[in-house]
């Protein structure tokens, strides 16, 4: 009959030890394959670490309308000098 002493001199004493280690990895992997290739931002914030420019704003308006070509024209010329 084997008793406790038997599987402190087997093999497989250490897969207790391993096996939280080999599903962390496992885990780390699983979440670069979900967040760290998929080309989406981050949740945390719509930019990616870049803020809006002066120029990114005169598009905006110029866009919804608020200004007119020769107003955009004259204030892009002002921000780009």
């Amino acid at each position: 009959m084997m008793g406790q002493e038997y599987f402190w001199w087997s093999p497989f004493w250490m897969f207790p030890m391993i096996m939280p280690v080999i599903m962390v990895v496992i885990l780390v992997f699983a979440l670069y394959l979900i967040f760290g290739r998929s080309g989406s931002p981050p949740p945390c914030g719509p930019f990616q670490g870049r803020e809006e420019t002066a120029l990114d704003i005169l598009k905006k308006r110029y866009a919804k309308g608020e200004i007119n070509k020769e107003e955009f024209e004259r204030m892009k010329k002002d921000i780009l000098d």
